[in-house]
């Protein structure tokens, strides 16, 4: 028996893939009353999770996780099991070439078949190229003998969440859903009507995977615009910062801010999804891919040039941050680890550090900020930290060699530094230094 909800009825849900996206979107289905089966080919993240610990780092989670699983609403294995709703949320990145690997998608969508029957609805969350749903989940849900759109229902909805702040922005934020038809639309919009507070616009499933790979590729081209001006503000004796700031005051201007490149699973990896499907359509797309895919070399490149301007012919380098952005652990596609691979082609030594990265897991990895501050000549700052942005530049000229600090996110206040005695340096104002 369902149970009457206060809004439409109690479901139960197989959450297929229980990482950044999975598992907050699982626990909070099953705090407001659903019953959660989770599903991940991690097993040491299943046995975590059963046992109420995190193998991710999200604001809010771990009480959420402690609430669902301890009103029984929500456990974790490494199969699916019978449910009235599947939501399929897995990884969807990019090969070596820059085309979409779906493999993750198929999988899943595989692995739910023998478990669907009729009546369902099975969701796809993850961000995919358009067609997806058309093309790759309804071949292999036809496997199930029933009929798509009368016995089965389907639909896209892409999460539109940052790291971060998912559980505020799950609840407040517009949602897009996507069915195959009207009747898939109306019974994904009633299932997520259970907390989503932002209005639900109902579109068909192309148009909403269109939707999601517009907005992060509406970034990219932004942050790539920032990129150029912060390559061209170097040139020219300008600070980018200063600039941009002035220019977005604008009432009609809104430009992102330039960095050492760009990271996370979203704006790295969406972009390249239209460029797949229409190579001679998207010059703006890939022109903008390819500046923020040069980020990395750059400031590796300034860190080398900085070394020579302060005649240090073999430095050491401790570098600060290694998730793709502030305050989370999540290191998909982050810019800091192409940072050390170009770092190593250079020759250049270094040590790496970063405070929500609990595990080693990095090349020259520490866990202790002294021992990566020991013998260095130079300070890289790659993500803004808000731990980075109170460190006391006392305290860290006494840790290093020489006092040099290079900082690609405009995280410091570098008069300060000045004052401590450090020659500074920040990614696109070439009139601090």
């Amino acid at each position: 028996m369902e149970e009457k909800g206060s809004i439409g009825m109690k479901k139960s849900l197989c959450v297929v893939g229980l990482g950044y996206i999975g598992l907050p979107t699982s626990v909070m289905f099953a705090i407001h009353g659903h019953k959660v089966h989770g599903v991940d080919i991690n097993h040491k993240a299943v046995e975590m999770i059963n046992n109420k610990q995190l193998h991710i780092e999200e604001n809010g989670l771990q009480e959420r996780l402690e609430e669902a699983v301890d009103a029984g609403l929500f456990k974790a294995s490494v199969e699916p099991t019978e449910a009235d709703v599947f939501v399929i949320a897995v990884p969807s990145p990019i090969r070596e070439d820059k085309t979409a690997n779906l493999d993750y998608v198929r999988k899943a969508t595989e692995a739910i078949v023998p478990f669907v029957k009729e009546g369902n609805l099975v969701i796809l969350e993850s961000t995919v190229p358009p067609r997806t749903v058309e093309d790759v989940m309804i071949p292999v849900l036809e496997q199930t003998g029933l009929s798509i759109g009368e016995e089965l229902f389907v639909s896209h909805s892409p999460e539109r969440v940052i790291p971060g702040k998912v559980f505020q922005e799950l609840v407040d934020n517009d949602r897009i859903v996507g069915g195959i038809n009207d009747k898939s639309s109306t019974m994904t919009k009633d299932l997520y009507e259970s907390f989503v507070k932002g209005n639900i616009h109902l579109t068909d499933a192309t148009t909403a995977e269109m939707a999601k790979v517009i907005e992060n590729t509406y970034r990219d081209v932004n942050i790539a615009f920032a990129n150029e001006l912060a390559l061209i503000s170097d040139k020219i004796g300008v600070n980018s910062w200063e600039a941009i700031k002035l220019a977005n005051y604008h009432p009609r201007v809104n430009i992102h801010t330039p960095g050492p490149g760009v990271g996370g699973h979203c704006i790295a990896v969406d972009p390249w999804f239209l460029a797949e499907i229409e190579p001679d359509l998207s010059k703006i797309i890939q022109l903008s891919r390819n500046t923020n895919d040069y980020m990395p070399t750059y400031t590796a490149e300034q860190i080398q040039q900085i070394s020579k301007e302060q005649f240090i012919n073999d430095p050491k380098v401790a570098l600060f941050g290694l998730s793709f952005k502030a305050n989370i652990d999540d290191q998909r596609e982050s810019p800091s680890l192409k940072v050390i691979m170009e770092l190593v082609e250079k020759g250049i030594s270094f040590t790496t550090f970063d405070p929500h990265i609990k595990e080693n897991v990095a090349s020259n990895q520490t866990q202790d900020m002294d021992e990566a501050l020991k013998d260095a000549d130079i300070l890289v700052i790659l993500t803004d930290h808000d731990e980075f942005k109170q460190l006391d530049p006392e305290y860290i000229k006494g840790k290093m060699k020489n006092r040099l600090v290079f900082d690609t996110k405009n995280a410091l206040s570098l008069d300060e530094w000045k004052n401590a005695g450090f020659v500074t340096k920040r990614l696109g104002d070439s009139k601090n230094g």
